[in-house]
């Protein structure tokens, strides 16, 4: 079987022979390496090549992502104990000095400990005033909430009852008016039932009784005079 790769023919067999150790994937792949190991011999070395290359092996340069809503971070000065070790011949001397650099870095150790937790209680008392700030500012609104509440209730309840007595003396008012008309009409219901009953007595006196009847027709008749 011929097989074309990058320009070049190659020879493979395609059926596996009884005695033949490798399969045709790793005959096909190892093939592929040494071409590929003899076009990469083969190509010019060109010149603009190196710079690329050097480009992209080169170490990328650090670039300083900042936030723009944060300050600028200030880091702390490198450890004297970096690269400060220097072997001495004396074995002794080695493991009494490795000794007293362990005692020193320990004590430091110690003592940053000590101002990391000095730092964490100052943080835990700052928070601790802020959240107490915070509290007693949310309980003083509430206070001047609750009173504004009770100040309005009060206005309206004042409102209320002056629109009540308002209404409580309208009333009143109305009824008076009303009671002083009525008194009115039934006056002067009474003195027209007066004035209507002295009329009707002033002409009952001109009445003339059954028996004394006859009479005064007889006496019209004879003597012509007005009753």
């Amino acid at each position: 079987m011929m097989l074309l790769y990058r320009g070049h023919f190659f020879f493979c067999r395609s059926k596996k022979h009884p005695n033949e150790s490798h399969t045709w994937p790793s005959f096909f792949l190892s093939t592929m390496a040494a071409t590929r190991r003899l076009l990469r011999s083969q190509l010019p070395k060109s010149p603009l090549l190196n710079p690329l290359r050097s480009l992209s092996t080169s170490s990328p340069t650090p670039t300083s992502h900042r936030n723009p809503n944060r300050p600028d971070h200030h880091f702390l000065p490198p450890n004297n104990f970096l690269n400060s070790w220097t072997p001495p011949s004396d074995p002794k001397e080695a493991a009494a000095k490795l000794a007293q650099l362990r005692r020193e870095y320990a004590k430091k150790v110690k003592e940053m400990r000590k101002e990391y937790i000095h730092e964490v209680e100052l943080l835990r008392l700052e928070k601790q005033r802020k959240d107490e700030a915070k509290r007693e500012a949310t309980r003083i609104a509430n206070e001047a909430r609750k009173a504004e509440k009770a100040a309005a209730k009060k206005a309206m309840a004042a409102e209320r009852e002056i629109a009540e007595e308002e209404f409580r003396k309208t009333l009143l008012k109305e009824r008076a008016e009303k009671l002083e008309y009525w008194r009115m009409r039934e006056k002067q219901v009474a003195e027209k039932k007066k004035d209507k009953n002295e009329l009707l007595r002033r002409k009952s006196s001109m009445w003339i009784d059954q028996p004394e009847l006859e009479k005064k027709i007889l006496e019209a008749i004879v003597d012509t005079s007005p009753l």
